[in-house]
């Protein structure tokens, strides 16, 4: 159904062409491996926290807040499935302010439904044609038509979630649109040090049985950065440079001058670095999108032409039969350890 929106997968060059699409302008996703200062650090300005984990229910005694008497910070109910990973990056790009250029999409968006409580807002999301369209563009190919419906295809999977971590007005929240409110988890100068505990508390519940999960941040676009770090070294040099071919022979001017050598010389090899993972994403991304069962089927009928495909076939089952069964054992053990 055109209505309707797909699961998308959660990689940071995903995110960033598709909030790049919606409009926003100087945003890119980075993976996080870890929650220390260092990690952040490196990452420079940060909007807003991501976190992927895989949903079970269980009691959560954590007090919500009235997010009408938040007028200022966005807060939406996730209403439609499949929506949750959109759903967070939007919660972390309309609460960062003027920090963002959020575009026309966005902004539009934003002023429409500021006032809107949280079901109607996340209806307003789920109603946006645009926004629907890039998360979709970025769904699997699969051509063929299905018999079965779709919530029994989904039976049995496992679930996954995303909530989205920001700071506001000194305050860090935990915005979780399945919650009734968004989560107060302190205040401090220092955001990222607030909602750090918090993400490892979570890990920690889950530690016995599950693994799998996944820490993204918004940050600035780290190309556009470089580029502007290049700049203005390049203008600092230039005066030093000027003043040092005039005849000025301070020796401070000429530790400047190596200095701001060695920043330009950092700046472009962070923007090379940078321009190499975007060319990659964007290869990436094609793949993602591209059809390959026409490939495929030509490549099932040669195999079959020369005989080969019943004996491929009969390794396949094989394979997968003891996928299946150590799949099924993994959740027994899991089981078991969730009784304990």
């Amino acid at each position: 159904m055109a209505d309707t929106w797909c699961t998308i997968e959660s990689d940071p060059g995903v995110f960033t062409e598709l909030i790049e699409q919606i409009g926003v302008k100087g945003v890119q996703v980075e993976e996080l491996y870890s929650l220390d200062e260092g990690s952040f650090a490196d990452l420079g300005d940060i909007y807003g926290l991501i976190f992927l984990f895989k949903w079970r229910k269980e009691t959560d005694n954590r007090p919500t807040l009235d997010a009408m008497n938040l007028p200022d910070l966005f807060f939406s109910h996730q209403v439609i499935p499949n929506a949750c990973a959109t759903q967070a990056i939007l919660s972390v790009l309309l609460n960062a302010g003027e920090r963002v250029e959020l575009g026309s999409t966005l902004g539009d968006f934003l002023a429409f439904s500021r006032d809107f409580p949280p079901d109607l807002k996340g209806l307003a999301i789920s109603n946006s044609d645009t926004i629907r369209a890039v998360h979709n563009s970025y769904a699997r190919q699969d051509p063929f038509l299905h018999e079965k419906d779709d919530d029994d295809d989904d039976k049995g999977k496992d679930a996954f979630h995303f909530i989205a971590y920001v700071p506001h007005r000194g305050r860090v929240y935990e915005l979780d649109g399945l919650k009734q409110g968004p989560i107060e988890l302190g205040e401090g100068a220092d955001w990222l040090m607030v909602a750090a505990p918090a993400i490892q508390e979570r890990i920690a519940r889950y530690a016995s049985s599950e693994i799998r999960f996944n820490l993204l941040a918004l940050v600035q676009n780290k190309a556009e950065a470089a580029e502007a770090a290049i700049a203005k070294a390049e203008a600092e040099k230039a005066e030093v440079d000027a003043k040092v071919a005039g005849g000025d022979i301070d020796p401070d001017l000429e530790q400047l001058q190596n200095r701001l050598a060695a920043a330009i010389a950092n700046s472009r090899a962070v923007l090379s670095a940078e321009q190499e993972k975007r060319k990659r994403w964007r290869a990436e991304n094609a793949r993602r999108k591209h059809n390959y069962v026409p490939f495929a089927i030509a490549l099932l009928r040669a195999l079959a032409a020369r005989g080969a495909l019943e004996g491929l076939a009969a390794k396949a089952r094989e394979r997968a039969e003891t996928a299946a069964a150590a799949k099924q054992k993994r959740k027994a053990e899991a089981a078991e350890l969730d009784k304990q």
